[in-house]
């Protein structure tokens, strides 16, 4: 058999051994199956990546009894974790068997390295693997089936470090037929700027057949642990941001209602003030063009107003639910611009309007009563001047040139008359145009008027013939007179039984696989709060628990945990911080303005989350 895996994953191991021993001050180890023998250094190890004392056990063991209970001291710490131990025991490692040395390793790697796993490590390995492939999927010249030839080119690592740090490299300007070069790179920069030991050598990944499985696992679930602070990072920006978001949204709904409230507010009062100082003349044309006015003001403006108090209600309404849903304070409009105070407005509307509306028609009314009378008292009046007329030419007597100069007197008495007709016909054009066809004042049209003037003219003028005929009669005798708006495959590639549900066990690699790492108190509290201390969680359930902390809503307790996340545990945040966890300009300028300053901080622009935090929330 081929041992090269022997060679290189005991280089691998060693490597992350001494990595953690570092973690510790504890002396590197050199030769694997030697160094650990005698118990001493694996003790150190466990405690070290556990943060567990393992109690007392012997520093400098002589004898192999010693050996043996250093040994079973830490593989029985390491059973208790939940690790499967099977066919290595004490006596194995003490005996320096370097196969089961790197079997014991590697499940402590498993345990402590790649989050919690079921007993025979398989979700550890897809977690980590179902993560890899949804990082690198943007990249089409990446394909990762697996841990051992898909990293041979180099260009996996190159990705995964593209994907979340851009700004150390650029994928696409990788000459892609290098493997070596692009494995080293991504080596070297790994281990520079993001603190990622080099477990692995280019010629252990590049110049074998088939790379070690374990070994490249191993080195690359460091790029996970790497990683996912950056991403729990940029969870809580993206938290403080949408939760910014809300309350931007809120604040500019609320400037935008007292704003329009105002301008309602305003434009209803300019035009009650109009009509208060409108007067009314007694010309009918210009009274009805202010009805006309009004009728028109009903079906445009007034309507207009009507909608817009309806919206000013459904926005104050969708404010106050907006509010009651993120369990933030009520709003009050500001005095003068509440529901109440628009509502005594629009009252106040519609009794000047009722004022305004009396007043036209009682104007016109009365123009149009006046009207009647005007022409009435010109009619009438000119009624009686033609039969005084009539009477005073019926009572004419004396002798012929007596009558002669009464008639010619009476004549005169129409040139007057005549322009008293044009008059009359004035008001009666001034009658029609304001539709007051009857009048019970008079019961002279125009056309009986002229009509019988006419008649007091022909009367006349044959009085006078009349006249002349008889003066000449009396001289001739002989002679006679002659008229207008992934969660699902995750689940499903976890729940693998028939229940249809995520095991407690299952739980933390379908986590491990959306990039969300918790470590084991963490989780454990998760798992028991969220689905009610159940030993699995439904669908449902697990939607509704990756809802809850990727969705825009905020709960007090995780706002303040994202805040402090973001602050590095300190308790105050900066502006930098919050730039440095990606969120948004809009969003540091928002909360900048917002924020209460910290008074124990002499950092400038730098807030007080907490009490931040306590204020905002019912």
């Amino acid at each position: 058999m081929d041992t090269t895996w022997l060679t290189i994953q005991a280089k691998t191991f060693t490597k992350w051994v001494n990595t953690k021993l570092d973690l510790g001050r504890v002396p590197h180890i050199v030769d694997l199956k030697n160094d650990l023998s005698n118990g001493v250094r694996l003790i150190q190890l466990l405690e070290i990546i556990s943060g567990t004392q393992l109690g007392r056990y012997s520093m400098n063991p002589r004898m192999r009894i010693q050996c043996v209970e250093n040994v079973n001291k830490a593989l029985n710490f390491i059973m208790e974790r939940g690790v499967p131990l099977t066919n290595i025991g004490a006596e194995d490692i003490v005996d320096k068997n370097l196969k089961l040395v790197l079997g014991m390793l590697w499940m402590i790697i498993l345990r402590f390295t790649i989050a919690d796993i079921n007993q025979d490590g398989k979700n550890a390995k897809e977690g980590l693997l179902l993560w890899c492939q949804r990082k690198t999927s943007p990249y089409k010249e990446v394909q990762v089936k697996d841990f051992t030839g898909s990293w041979k080119d180099g260009l996996a690592f190159c990705a995964l470090i593209h994907r979340h740090r851009p700004d150390l490299l650029n994928f696409y300007e990788l000459d892609f037929s290098k493997p070596e070069e692009n494995t080293q790179l991504a080596f070297d920069i790994a281990e520079e700027y993001l603190g990622i030991p080099k477990l692995l050598d280019v010629e252990d990944v590049c110049n074998v057949t088939k790379p070690d499985e374990r070994s490249i696992m191993t080195y690359v679930a460091q790029y996970f642990h790497a990683f996912s602070s950056q991403d729990k990072d940029e969870t809580a920006g993206r938290r403080v941001s949408k939760f910014a978001d809300v309350l931007n949204s809120i604040w500019q709904s609320k400037n935008y209602y007292e704003e329009r409230a105002f301008k309602l507010i305003e434009a209803v009062q300019s035009a009650q003030k109009h009509w208060k100082e409108t007067v009314l003349t007694d010309s009918y044309q210009e009274t009805k063009q202010k009805g006309l006015e009004f009728a028109t003001y009903k079906s445009t403006q007034k309507r207009e107003w009507v909608s817009e108090r309806r919206d000013l209600d459904t926005l104050l309404g969708n404010i106050q639910t907006k509010l009651k849903t993120y369990n933030l304070k009520p709003y009050f409009p500001p005095e003068g611009l509440t529901l109440k105070d628009l509502d005594n407005m629009w009252q106040d509307l519609l009794n000047d309007e009722a004022v305004y509306y009396r007043n036209i028609n009682s104007k016109m009314r009365e123009i149009k009563e006046n009207l009647r009378k005007a022409y009435a008292q010109a009619a009438n009046s000119f009624q009686r001047q033609l039969d005084a007329i009539s009477a005073d030419l019926a009572a004419l007597d004396g002798d012929l040139e007596h009558q002669m100069t009464h008639v010619g007197n009476i004549s005169h008495k129409l040139s007057p008359l005549q322009k008293d007709l044009e008059h009359i016909e004035v008001l009666d054009r001034a009658c029609i145009e304001a539709n007051t066809e009857e009048n019970d004042y008079t019961v002279y049209s125009v056309e009986d008027l002229t009509f019988e003037l006419g008649l007091v003219k022909r009367a006349i003028r044959k009085k006078m013939a009349f006249i002349e005929n008889q003066s000449v009669s009396r001289n001739m005798t002989n002679l006679t007179p002659a008229q207008l708006e992934e969660f699902e495959h995750v689940f499903r590639h976890f729940a693998n039984d028939q229940s249809n549900t995520l095991s407690i066990d299952e739980f933390p690699a379908a986590l491990a696989s959306l990039g969300l790492f918790y470590d084991d108190y963490e989780l454990d509290r998760l798992f028991a709060e969220t689905f009610q201390h159940n030993q699995e969680a439904s669908f449902e359930q697990f939607i509704q628990f990756m809802v809850a902390i990727t969705e825009d809503k905020s709960t007090p307790e995780q706002l303040q945990d994202a805040f402090q996340t973001i602050a590095g545990d300190k308790p105050y945040v900066t502006e930098l911080d919050l730039r440095r966890c990606m969120v948004p300009e809009t969003a540091v300028e928002y909360l900048s303005r917002d924020m209460p300053p910290a008074t124990t901080s002499d950092e400038p622009d730098s807030f007080d989350y907490s009490l931040y935090v306590k204020q905002m929330f019912q």
